[in-house]
């Protein structure tokens, strides 16, 4: 029998069922919280999706099917949502899947982190990133994108057989936080960050900000590949005073979407050829 996660349980606002209702365009259709009769958006006549509900508890099973009782016993769950809640996304950190990331002058640990993205409106596919969370600051990032599992809402979708590529949950982790063990003892004092930065990053300023960061993080990890690393992290996972990566207030329910977007950023330079030969430095 899959272990019993207490304290998951779909949040009220996200927990309702969808419905469908033409439109005067003989293509297209709105989607409806059936609860609160709430037009969402406007999707293809062909479109469909399971609630968030339906998709996030298929979720959960799997994870408990296919991870030990003693790796997600005590896993903490942080529900975001935007789009007048047509989009959603779970995050999910296994703080029981433990490795140790250690420099000459610091030692972290990082959680297992499962994130699941949800769309009922057309704004996102189904998806799940893989990654870790480190405890020391509470930075968060996904893995790479060769990591990512995307899977449209389309009438070719089947829910099972997304779900059942959620099972690499434990392999990814430990093979991506022994790959940072390599960076946490790949030293950068001898290489210009701020020069590498400004070739990686397009926007000058951005890369000026980060170039800050970086120093901040080595002044506690010391001048290595992972203080680089978590530069980049403490960027997805903050916009405020904490870093100076404010977002700037559109007035639109999509900050859920911003921060997640920051990640993806973080993804694409951690895949970056300039980062990567990092390694021979």
């Amino acid at each position: 029998m899959p272990f019993d996660f207490t304290n998951f349980e779909v949040p009220e606002n996200l927990n309702f069922p969808v419905e469908f209702e033409p439109t005067k365009v003989s293509d297209k259709k709105y989607v409806i919280n059936a609860d609160t009769g709430k037009y969402l958006g406007i999707v293809g006549k062909g479109f469909t999706c399971a609630s968030h509900g339906d998709f996030y508890r298929r979720v959960y099973d799997t994870i408990t099917e296919n991870l030990l009782s003693t790796e997600i016993e005590n896993a903490q769950f942080t529900w975001r949502s935007a789009r007048n809640n047509a989009w959603s996304m779970l995050d999910i950190t296994l703080p029981d899947m433990q490795v140790e990331i250690s420099t000459d002058k610091h030692t972290t640990t990082l959680g297992n982190r499962i994130i699941s993205l949800h769309g009922i409106d057309g704004s996102c596919s189904n998806q799940a990133f893989f990654g870790a969370i480190d405890f020391f600051c509470t930075n968060g990032q996904i893995s790479g994108d060769y990591d990512k599992i995307r899977k449209k809402n389309t009438s070719n979708f089947t829910l099972d057989g997304f779900i059942q590529e959620l099972q690499r949950a434990r392999t990814d982790f430990y093979t991506e936080t022994a790959k940072m063990q390599v960076w946490a003892q790949t030293s950068t004092k001898y290489v210009n960050i701020q020069s590498l930065l400004e070739e990686m990053i397009s926007s000058k300023r951005k890369a000026e900000k980060m170039f800050s960061l970086y120093c901040a993080e080595a002044s506690t990890r010391g001048h290595n590949k992972w203080a680089l690393y978590s530069a980049f992290t403490n960027y997805a996972s903050y916009a405020d005073e904490r870093n100076g990566f404010n977002l700037r207030n559109t007035g639109n329910d999509t900050r859920a979407i911003s921060m997640f977007s920051r990640e993806q950023e973080v993804s694409k330079w951690v895949s970056d050829r300039r980062f990567i030969e990092l390694e021979a430095a």
